[in-house]
């Protein structure tokens, strides 16, 4: 019996995610499975069954009649989710351990950098000043992660066991060893007035549009030796209304800000971002996951599935996540 099609829909992306890359690395993994990099003229849609798409155009995937899974090679699925016409077919985001810990090692480097003062160090040492500061414990400062999926849960181990004051805000309840939970709106408040160092990695849904925003900024705490609180956001862009974080950082309601993700990237060369002297910026590659071994978790998913087992982290349409 003939193998269903694998077709790649891959736009953008660096060197690495490149669309011809991406073709040989799950024409090696995929037993001998077609693969079709999209377009190719040679590909007979009806015999394609899945799909490993990044950033593909609204429509596309509609072209394939006996469709059978997505494959989201990116974490994020809220553009697919935008995309009126996608198959009513599961939808599946990547989730590896190597994915997971990059992103630890960014959250954890990140709240380092803030904690450690190195916006004012590296300042002193462009001006060829000798002037440290006195340096607090990791106890002092508590940090708060919004999001406590797979990716929020690590992060907020790692930064446990460095020594600081960890909690978690999310939509349902989570019961995370050591780790001071709340959830829904009502308890997001209570959440808040206790962060110095606030980690967005929530997804991108309707709900969740903007809400890093002036409003939640006032209420995080102010009570720290960090002076003014912190936004890390390594979540979406659309998370964070730009204006209010420009505008926030200017009045001292926020005191730093590292940001890995916007809501136009690549990001225009005139954005203030760039030159702000309290911004930490990353052009989003905080999970810049290794790409082998996501091939081999798709791979393997369409085996399992194929196999008549269930498949691993569908999307759930209604949550968008």
């Amino acid at each position: 019996m003939n193998k269903g099609a694998l077709a790649l829909l891959v736009h953008g992306g660096t060197d690495n995610w490149s669309p011809e890359r991406w073709k040989t690395r799950f024409e090696a993994v995929c037993g001998g499975r077609p693969v079709w990099r999209i377009p190719d003229r040679d590909c007979n849609p009806a015999d394609v069954h899945y799909a490993a798409v990044w950033k593909p155009a609204p429509g596309e995937l509609a072209a394939f009649p006996n469709l059978r899974v997505i494959f989201n090679l990116g974490a994020g699925v809220d553009a697919l989710m935008a995309d009126k016409t996608l198959p009513r077919v599961p939808l599946v985001r990547i989730s590896v351990d190597d994915l997971t810990m990059r992103m630890t090692e960014y959250v954890v480097l990140h709240v380092l950098m803030h904690h450690r003062q190195e916006l004012y160090l590296r300042a002193c040492q462009r001006e060829k000043r000798w002037e440290p500061r006195v340096q607090w414990a990791a106890n002092a400062i508590s940090v708060g992660i919004m999001g406590l999926g797979t990716l929020g849960s690590a992060a907020a181990g790692a930064l446990r066991h460095l020594g600081f004051r960890v909690s978690g805000w999310s939509r349902s309840p989570k019961n995370i060893a050591g780790i001071e939970c709340f959830h829904g709106e009502g308890q997001i408040d209570a959440f808040l007035r206790q962060a110095n160092i606030l980690v967005s990695l929530l997804p991108f849904t309707p709900d969740t549009r903007h809400i890093l925003n002036r409003g939640l900024f006032a209420k995080l705490n102010r009570n720290s030796p960090l002076g003014a609180p912190v936004l890390i956001n390594a979540g979406r862009g659309g998370l964070q209304n730009e204006a209010d974080i420009l505008a926030c950082l200017d009045d001292g309601t926020l005191g730093a800000v590292s940001l890995d993700v916007f809501e136009t990237e690549p990001l225009p060369s005139d954005s203030r971002f760039w030159t702000h002297p309290k911004v930490i910026l990353t052009p989003h590659n905080a999970a810049d996951t290794d790409a082998d071994e996501i091939s081999k978790y798709v791979a393997q998913q369409i085996e399992r599935f194929e196999a008549g087992q269930a498949l691993e982290n569908v999307v759930d349409s209604a949550r968008g996540y």
